[in-house]
Order: C-alpha cells, then structure tokens, then sequence
C-alpha cells in the first residue's frame, strides 16, 4: 500500500514536471511598444497561449531613444522566437518635436539591426492613429507619416509590418476613448486580435 502510494505521488510529480516543460517548450514571443501595447498584451497573451509564451517589456517603450538605451536589457539572452515592435506614438509629440521624423527613421533601423541579431522574426506595428483633440498634441497626419517612414525600412530589412492603424482607423467610434489616444476594453481586445494574428502566421512559418 505504501509502495502504491508512493507510485502515485511519483506519477503526479511526474505529470506536472511534463506539464511544466511542455509550457517552457512553446517559442517565446516579445511584445515591446508603449501604453498601446500594454493595453492588448492580456489579450495577445490569451489568443496564443496554446502555442507560444508571451512576455512584454517592463513599463513603457516611450521613444526611440529609449529604445536605444533599453533594447539590450529587454532582449535579455531569451532566444526570441518573434518581437513584436512598435515605436512611434511617443516621437511624433508637438508635431515630431521630440524626436524628429529623420532622427525616428535612423534610430528604428539602429533598433531593427540589433533586433535582426537575436534570429528572431520581426513584426513592426503601425502606430495607431490619434484623435485631432488629445492632451500630448499628437496630430493624425504626423501618425500617418511617421508610420510611412516606418514601413519603408521594414521592406528596406524584410520585417514583416502588423498594420494596427488600419485595423483600427474604421473602427475608432467604438475602440478609441474621446479625445484621448488610449483605446477602451473592445478596442484593445481589436487590437489583441490583430497582433495575436500576425504573431500566429509569423510562427507557423
């Protein structure tokens, strides 16, 4: 009886272990972006639990040159699987003023090339448009040409481009607060959707 119990208890230690490496063995994914992405992480991380490990940056991604001083922390010695990137919202404040268009464009490809390093796939998300009214003078036009920028040298490097501002561009009505950049609960679960999608084809590939 004891020899049986033990067995039992050996089978349930057994199990969770299994359990526990088969969590370890999903690729892992890293989300880096500002308040945006915090807002879809729960639901990018839900959408894919099934298939890979998600984890996010600590706090903000703020501007480009934040990125510069942080990417080598937030990459770690994790071999990313994917990164899932976006700045922009931050450097386009008071009409690009904070970090200006050709300044952004260098500073991403600095980002893009160290990022290429890790071997993981690469996907930039867009920078999600702005109301014309908000508290940090952001302008939707800025958005559109930052993103332009952008995009450029994501073909320029190969990365693959998750367009989160035309998934929410129709859609504002009902996912973006009044007045404000951040977005409400169905708008980040919109979002969620479209990074978990792109994220799921990226590593299918």
């Amino acid at each position: 009886m004891t020899f049986h119990r033990r067995m039992l208890i050996g089978s349930v230690l057994v199990l969770a272990y299994a359990t526990l490496a088969s969590a370890a063995d999903k690729p892992p994914v890293l989300l880096i972006g500002d308040s945006i992405s915090i807002g879809y992480t729960p639901g990018v991380s839900s959408g894919l639990k099934d298939i890979a490990d998600v984890k996010r940056i600590n706090g903000n991604g703020e501007t480009t040159r934040t990125g510069l001083a942080k990417i080598d922390g937030w990459l770690g010695e994790t071999k990313w699987a994917v990164i899932h990137f976006n700045w922009g919202l931050w450097d386009l404040v008071n009409g690009g003023q904070n970090v200006p268009i050709k300044e952004y464009g260098e500073n991403m490809e600095k980002l893009v090339e160290r990022m290429k390093k890790t071997g993981a796939t690469l996907i930039f998300a867009t920078t999600t448009p702005v109301p014309e009214v908000n508290g940090r003078k952001r302008r939707d036009i800025d958005v559109v040409e930052y993103n332009k920028v952008a995009v450029e040298m994501m073909k320029k490097h190969g990365v693959l481009v998750d367009d989160l501002y035309a998934a929410a561009k129709p859609n504002l009505a009902e996912w973006q607060k009044k007045d404000d950049v951040h977005f409400t609960g169905p708008g980040s679960e919109g979002l969620a959707k479209a990074a978990a999608a792109s994220i799921s084809a990226a590593l299918k590939k």
